[in-house]
């Protein structure tokens, strides 16, 4: 089972899984145990059968500042140091964006840099009337690579992408909006809360279905359709003869709602 973590803490209820990035007093800023600590945690949350949801969010009013900019002299002093940093940031990042369950980021407060890239590497987005998004590579002397700027780019677009990159500041919240950084905003109360509530209706429909259409959407956004046929064939019939696709047809012929088991 999933445990707290230096930084980073986790709880479950009723097959809603919520990771905490937990450094309030440097606005989660992630240092890089914490980087290898969220690829563990989402990894080993993609595999447990009573997950049905996973909200990503951060503690005491920030999602997250990005990356720990004052243990950069210890961790990322040179080329080949930051090589191996962002090959750790990567490996989260990827862990997050693979999960097999459907994935939420509750973004309130400031999400910058790293913590920007972690919430775009989630199916979905819900923001708040706190909400700040950016990414301040430009100001750091820093280039961003494939892999987050693949992420930024798919849910932007190419114009919208250039300008969060060229800008290198915080969005407010009408603009993260308006180029959709965010795809929800909590119309009252906070990003968890609207988070909570779409998590929970998520989480009452067929795992191996919402897997399977993942694995196929990602699989066609990045052009890698016949990469994955294998892997997608399987999905597919796994679903087919699973006891979830019985049940669902079951609950459809006695109009009642359906009791999902990921089996």
């Amino acid at each position: 089972m999933v445990g707290s973590q230096q930084g980073l803490a986790v709880e479950t209820d009723d097959g809603v899984a919520i990771v905490t990035i937990d450094r309030p007093a440097r606005r989660n800023a992630v240092s890089l145990a914490m980087w290898r600590g969220l690829a563990e945690i989402f990894a080993e949350l993609g595999q447990r059968a009573d997950v049905r949801a996973v909200i990503l969010t951060g503690a005491g009013g920030h999602f997250c500042a990005g990356a720990d900019i004052s243990e950069f002299p210890l961790v990322r002093a040179d080329s080949a140091m930051g090589l191996v940093y962002e090959e750790t940031a990567d490996a989260a990042t990827r862990a997050i964006r693979d999960c097999p369950r459907p994935t939420i980021a509750a973004v309130s407060g400031y999400a910058m840099g790293g913590g920007c890239g972690i919430a775009l590497a989630c199916d979905f987005r819900v923001g708040d009337a706190t909400t700040r998004m950016g990414i301040p590579a430009a100001r750091l002397g820093i280039v961003y690579g494939p892999l987050d700027c693949d992420l930024l780019l798919r849910q932007v677009g190419l114009a919208n992408a250039k300008r969060v990159l060229y800008a290198g500041r915080a969005f407010e919240l009408a603009d993260c909006r308006a180029m959709g950084l965010l795809d929800a905003v909590a119309e009252t109360g906070t990003a968890l809360a609207a988070a909570r509530a779409w998590a929970r209706q998520l989480s009452e429909n067929a795992p191996l279905s919402i897997a399977g259409a993942k694995l196929v959407l990602d699989a066609l956004a990045s052009g890698m359709v016949e990469a994955h046929a294998h892997e997608i064939e399987a999905a597919i019939a796994r679903a087919m003869d699973s006891a979830d696709y019985r049940e669902g047809q079951a609950a459809f012929a006695e109009k009642r709602a359906p009791r999902f088991t990921g089996r």
